[in-house]
């Protein structure tokens, strides 16, 4: 399809900012949804509504009950791993990975905005990522990241790609296991990871797309495909269909670390695709974590391709369909956010730090109160703390604290990674005096007393790429930096490791009966002018 100038859209990177990796996409008549991964973070796997693949809206998290989702002492980067999304017959289905916890499930709905069933576990896959997969003709079989052949491994990061039918009508996987890509593209390469794995029909071939490389800086998408679902698979001779490991390290508005693709057709014939990727301040170093972007496919020939080699993942371009001209995205409503809790529920943006087992918190008309427990940040468990993502390198997150606390306790404000990567500005009651504390997992960094012994006090946090400032005020006109200008990359995946991004929150540390109530929550992206 051909359109006018006036019709032509500009896409903007990453569609989903902040910690949304894994993508998964399906289209249902008109409309498309989206899916990422939660790991320990409760609600799991957000969902995501949009008419044109540009604009999206949250409308809801599949797993919003703790009989779907129970995680108690999973660590930060566990939980829920790569969802799958998918439509057959009017039920939507969700398949994922519990790691650390029971496995592979699926759960299903009619609506996408829930509710969705309670898990059916699938004990018989061992390994991680399946995806379902509905053959045009009639059959269902279920793809998955397993063991090698025989359990043995002939590398480090050795894998292979399992396939076997799934009864849809008993819910329950039937006939062999069968490996159907051992290791990956080339075996003889040593190809490390393969995962993330989906299936399409196109032209009388079964396409294989995969992930290959693992999930840093030499993560990649390759394509297969076959006349016959078991195979054998040959492999695209221009692999990858998309990776950025051949790009300079140092560049300007670099996207990194791409891959975990799945792909969408749109009403026009046209194919784009959705996969994670990193917008890294320099080098190596990112504290958002895996994002979400959309690329249009050239799928003119026999094979797809998402984006040609030695191509920079462009953060901005024209696309080749129709668009809801007009309306703001996803990245636009998250630069300038507000919440002062006047809803009977928390938005959708708000997560907790797993499951939680008790009703510790609630919305007082205007402002939140959560109740102080003894369950620290800096352990396993699920702390009085809620958050939303840091979404841009350059942001700031404010908070209002009514404080009067009649015994020890502490509560502020949380740039939280992990439960040994952060950074928090609290209030805290000690000697009958209160003071502010800016403080890591580990050591106090610097504190003040406050002048007030009790009232409200404007805490914020200002994230500039990889330097952090914490600062307060008792008028919300002149603000007073407390401590230094921290390091950045403490928060940073380089550094604290795992899969996740930089999470902003509100905590509440100390004994039982004792409170702290937040009135009010602001999140602003900083334009530097750079």
């Amino acid at each position: 399809m051909i359109l006018s100038q006036a019709m032509v859209a500009q896409l903007r990177n990453p569609i989903l900012p902040g910690f949304y990796p894994d993508p998964s996409i399906v289209k249902v008549d008109s409309d498309y949804y989206l899916v990422t991964s939660s790991f320990a973070y409760f609600p799991g796997v957000p969902i995501f509504h949009s008419k044109d693949l540009l604009h999206w809206e949250q409308i809801g998290h599949v797993l919003d009950r703790p009989s779907q989702l129970n995680i108690t002492y999973q660590g930060i980067s566990r939980g829920i791993f790569a969802p799958a999304l998918s439509y057959q017959d009017g039920l939507f289905y969700m398949i994922t990975t519990f790691i650390d916890g029971p496995g592979n499930f699926f759960v299903t709905a009619t609506d996408p905005a829930g509710p969705w069933s309670d898990p059916v576990y699938l004990p018989e896959i061992d390994g991680i990522d399946p995806s379902f997969f509905f053959d045009q003709n009639g059959k269902t079989y279920i793809i998955n990241n397993g063991p090698p052949p025989d359990n043995i491994s002939l590398y480090d990061g050795h894998r292979a790609l399992w396939l076997q039918e799934f009864d849809i009508q008993h819910r329950k996987l039937v006939g062999p296991r069968k490996i159907i890509l051992n290791g990956g593209t080339k075996l003889e390469d040593k190809p490390v990871w393969i995962e993330g794995p989906h299936i399409y029909q196109r032209n009388g071939y079964y396409y294989l797309m995969a992930a290959e490389g693992g999930t840093s800086v030499w993560h990649s998408e390759v394509i297969l495909r076959s006349k016959n679902i078991w195979g054998p698979y040959e492999a695209y001779e221009g692999n990858p269909i998309l990776t950025q490991r051949d790009l300079p390290e140092f560049r300007e508005n670099a996207v990194t670390c791409t891959g975990h693709a799945d792909l969408v057709q749109t009403p026009d014939g046209e194919w784009a695709a959705v996969f994670l990727g990193c917008r890294p301040y320099v080098g190596d170093y990112y504290n958002l974590g895996r994002e979400t972007f959309l690329l249009p496919v050239d799928w003119s020939g026999e094979w797809p391709v998402i984006l040609e080699k030695g191509k920079p993942v462009p953060l901005e371009l024209d696309v080749p369909w129709e668009t809801d001209q007009g309306k703001f995205t996803f990245a636009e409503l998250s630069s300038d956010w507000t919440d002062d809790f006047r809803q009977d529920e928390l938005g959708f943006e708000w997560v907790f730090i797993r499951t939680p087992q008790e009703q510790w918190y609630s919305l007082e008309g205007r402002g939140i109160r959560i109740n102080a427990r003894p369950v620290s940040l800096a352990f396993d468990g699920n702390p009085s703390f809620i958050g939303r993502r840091q979404q841009h390198l350059n942001a700031q997150f404010t908070a209002v604290l009514k404080f009067d606390f009649s015994s020890q306790m502490e509560s502020g404000i949380v740039a939280f990674q992990n439960e040994s990567n952060f950074y928090m500005l609290s209030v805290l009651k000690a000697d009958n005096e209160f003071v502010l504390r800016v403080a890591n997992a580990t050591d106090e960094i610097a504190s003040a007393p406050l002048k007030r012994r009790g009232g409200i006090v404007y805490m914020r946090v200002t994230v500039l790429e990889d330097k952090i400032q914490f600062e307060y005020s008792q008028n919300k006109s002149s603000w007073t930096p407390i401590g230094p200008v921290l390091d950045g990359k403490h928060l940073s995946t380089k550094v604290a490791g795992g899969f996740v991004g930089t999470i902003f929150g509100l905590y509440a540390y100390g004994l039982e009966g004792e409170a702290a109530v937040f009135d009010k929550v602001e999140y602003r992206q900083v334009f530097t002018g750079k």
